[in-house]
């Protein structure tokens, strides 16, 4: 009997392209006799995107951005949107660059207490944060999620603020390969199930699009 393969996956709930790429990742474990393992990447959107910080109406209220890399976001914007229309999925561009630390933390928190937890809460982040419906910064917020996914909360301040010295670790396990964000992705999908990703979405648009820059793009926010 042909053991189950095993894949790394990083994901980050501020980035779009993780948010599409989600459904075809679980695809793998189907279509391709593999158990996906889901860890925390937690991006550092300013280091290659700038930042900016907008109100709800999109006018800008500060930044630390250039012309190339408003650019860069208001693409990555449109490309996303144009193919989350294709998932049925809503992408509303976020008012600043949010710190998804503790969302992070949540995904941990869930994975440790059942898969069916874990499924509902990573698919519950990212449905209400690109809704503009969660608050990834509030821990009451992330609490109160996990108790509604079925997780025992009742720990989860605790816990996240005694694992928030670990983060760093995360992107800096990644950095040797080349990789950052969503291209980790990409490159998961392809090694090991690029056929049944292309048979289900008709293409590879949400990874490989991602694949070959870094993340980053439309509307006036991020």
């Amino acid at each position: 009997m042909t053991a189950r393969r095993m894949i790394s996956v990083y994901s980050d709930y501020k980035s779009p392209y993780a948010y599409l790429a989600k459904d075809l990742i679980y695809a793998l474990e189907t279509d391709c006799g593999a158990t996906v393992d889901w860890k925390p990447y937690i991006l550092d959107i300013p280091l290659y995107l700038g930042s900016a910080r907008v109100d709800a109406a999109g006018n800008v209220l500060e930044e630390n951005r250039n012309a190339h890399q408003w650019r860069r976001v208001r693409y990555s914007y449109m490309d996303c949107r144009r193919q989350a229309r294709k998932q049925g999925l809503i992408i509303r561009g976020t008012e600043k660059i949010w710190d998804s630390t503790l969302a992070a933390a949540g995904m941990l928190f869930a994975r440790r207490q059942d898969p069916a937890v874990f499924r509902r809460y990573h698919d519950t982040v990212f449905e209400r944060f690109w809704r503009r419906d969660l608050d990834i910064e509030s821990v009451p917020a992330i609490a109160a999620l996990l108790h509604e996914v079925g997780a025992d909360a009742s720990g989860f301040p605790s816990w996240a603020e005694t694992g928030r010295a670990r983060w760093p670790e995360f992107p800096g396990r990644l950095r040797p390969w080349g990789c950052s964000g969503c291209r980790v992705l990409s490159w998961m999908a392809s090694s090991i199930g690029g056929g049944s990703i292309c048979r289900r979405s008709g293409g590879f648009s949400p990874l490989h699009r991602s694949a070959g820059r870094s993340n980053g793009r439309n509307s006036t926010d991020w």
